[in-house]
């Protein structure tokens, strides 16, 4: 996550009072709510290139041993791993 986790709250929290104050939205259930599930929203997003990686290191333990012996650049495999599943996925980051 490229935003501290201690941000996401105060993010969270002036995008709902902005959209509050210029009445774009007109909040249905208390504001502290919507200001969580903003926060949860914010966090999941944030948090996907995290389990993006996670899973790209996965895949690679199975080339581990050509990786140790040099047959194979870790970094140059993991980004094209990582790039080739973004575009799969059409995920943004």
């Amino acid at each position: 996550m490229r935003i501290p986790k201690g941000w996401v709250s105060f993010i969270a929290r002036r995008i709902i009072d902005n959209l509050i104050k210029k009445d774009l939205v007109e909040p249905v259930v208390p504001v502290e709510e919507l200001t969580n599930e903003t926060e949860n929203l914010l966090l999941k997003e944030l948090m996907v290139e995290d389990r993006l990686n996670e899973e790209v290191r996965k895949m690679l333990k199975q080339y581990e041993t050509e990786i140790e012996k040099g047959r194979l650049d870790y970094r140059k495999l993991f980004d094209m791993t990582k790039q080739k599943l973004v575009k799969e996925r059409n995920i943004v980051l």
